[in-house]
């Protein structure tokens, strides 16, 4: 049974900060790009000290692990209501992938360092654990979406997400800015199709 009680002052006040810290690094990522803000910037800008700044983050990437993983967590409640209401396996796959790749492309550059963070970053970092988490759910979402449409069964559904949420990563990091989110679409879709069942 989870835990209903009220959060203590001290909590509240960590929160707080957390949610200042992550709408004002939210907002100057958007606008500058990850590589142009410093973290003097973000802790300015969220009201504290760049001291308490970094006990809820240690670097840039980690602060931008924590903005993207909140945007990425939307995508794929965005992505599983799209899959839900497609028929097709290949249409599912997309519907459930198409905000992701939405998501890592709203400012190119910081989806390409968020990419980078996740997959170099430190996997003790809380931030970077909550990344893989949501790889591992966009790939479980995946799995679920083949196992309902497709005539396979679990354990190949699991190799099948795998690959695809691979094939969905590499071309996000491997597309620069001059690459539309239509090409990406169109990119995934053609490498899915190839290995989807019928």
């Amino acid at each position: 049974m989870p835990d209903t009680r009220p959060l203590g002052r001290r909590e509240r006040n960590k929160q707080e900060k957390l949610d200042r810290i992550v709408a004002a690094a939210s907002e100057l990522f958007a606008e500058h790009g990850v590589d142009e803000v410093t973290t003097q910037q973000i802790a300015d800008a969220a009201d504290i000290g760049t001291g308490t700044l970094f006990l809820y983050a240690k670097t840039k990437g980690e602060l931008l692990l924590l903005v993207q993983n909140a945007h990425y967590a939307d995508a794929l409640v965005e992505g599983r209501a799209a899959a839900e209401a497609a028929h097709s396996t290949l249409d599912a796959v997309m519907g459930l992938t198409t905000p992701v790749i939405e998501c890592n492309r709203r400012q190119v550059e910081n989806g390409r360092v968020y990419l980078r963070e996740m997959a170099f970053g430190d996997p003790s970092e809380p931030h970077h654990a909550e990344a893989l988490k949501i790889v591992g759910q966009t790939e479980q979402a995946l799995a679920d979406t083949l196992t309902r449409l497709a005539p396979i069964d679990e354990a190949e559904a699991s190799v099948l997400a795998h690959v695809v949420s691979a094939i969905l990563f590499v071309t996000m990091a491997s597309s620069g800015p001059g690459v539309s989110i239509a090409d990406i679409v169109a990119s995934v879709r053609t490498q899915a199709a190839a290995i989807l069942p019928r």
